[in-house]
């Protein structure tokens, strides 16, 4: 009898240690998917704007400011604001202003070439410092910051213009690109709206709804792990539902709706 306790602890305790190896061995790519972090086009553009120096002349992420005496303006234009529509008609005028300065057909331009000599900063030419994956980054970083791409449908506009006012982007990064750094959160940062972190916390309009009304959402807040990161982190949702009628709430939804859609992103390019 004995005999055959013995043996059926050695086979427990070999299903157990096969458990537990099978456990480690899947442990790096559970933590890779779980942990995975979103890189999306824009944040990547931010970074390069950052490398280059563009804020040192454009202002923080791109708001302007900065002085700029001789010019027309006064001050650098900004990235932000629709700022970017009094300068740039298309996605390929902003990429001959980072290679080269300005669009062809204005460094052809006598009397433009005799405003931007008369300031006191000009565009440098960016041609030769990045490479054509960063360039195409930077553009849909400047283009996601312009405010000018904005939805046609009424409600999800209305959403807009209130995720402009109520600085939404400032934590969801531009057009809710993410990227922002919060301590302490599970992947240590702000999410954004494009990709699979949405997905992985947005699984319904309801839960998007309570994402946008109450800061929170119960099946995060109720889970022992997750719970745990949520109250841990250094920047949390805000509980926009106490400010807002309900009319608001809905259309910020379908604003975050229209941006998670990605119908959008054509225009970004």
């Amino acid at each position: 009898m004995w005999g055959a306790h013995i043996r059926t602890l050695i086979a427990r305790a070999l299903i157990t240690l096969a458990l537990v190896e099978s456990a480690w061995l899947a442990y790096p790519l559970v933590r890779a998917r779980v942990l995975a972090l979103e890189d999306t086009p824009a944040a990547r553009g931010r970074r390069v704007a950052a490398g280059l120096g563009c804020f040192g002349c454009h202002g923080p992420d791109g708001t302007g400011g900065t002085r700029n005496p001789g010019s027309e303006e006064g001050s650098v234009p900004a990235f932000t604001g629709q700022t970017q529509m009094m300068f740039v008609k298309s996605a390929d005028d902003l990429r001959e202003y980072v290679l080269d300065g300005a669009p062809r057909r204005k460094r052809e331009n006598p009397d433009y070439r005799a405003r931007m000599e008369a300031a006191a900063h000009r565009m440098p030419a960016f041609r030769g410092y990045l490479s054509a994956a960063e360039l195409e980054d930077l553009v849909a970083y400047l283009r996601a910051a312009s405010g000018q791409v904005l939805p046609e449908e009424p409600l999800a506009a209305r959403g807009a213009d209130l995720a402009t006012e109520l600085g939404c982007f400032a934590c969801h990064g531009p057009l809710g690109a993410g990227g922002v750094a919060n301590p302490g959160s599970l992947k240590g940062y702000v999410p954004g709206f494009w990709g699979a972190d949405f997905d992985d916390l947005v699984r319904s309009d309801e839960e998007l709804w309570h994402w946008i009304a109450e800061g929170e959402n119960r099946r995060i807040t109720e889970h022992p792990v997750s719970a745990f990161f949520f109250r841990r982190q250094a920047i949390k949702m805000a509980a926009f539902g106490r400010f807002l009628p309900e009319d608001d709430v809905r259309a910020l939804a379908a604003y975050v709706r229209w941006i998670h859609g990605g119908s959008w992103r054509p225009l970004a390019r």
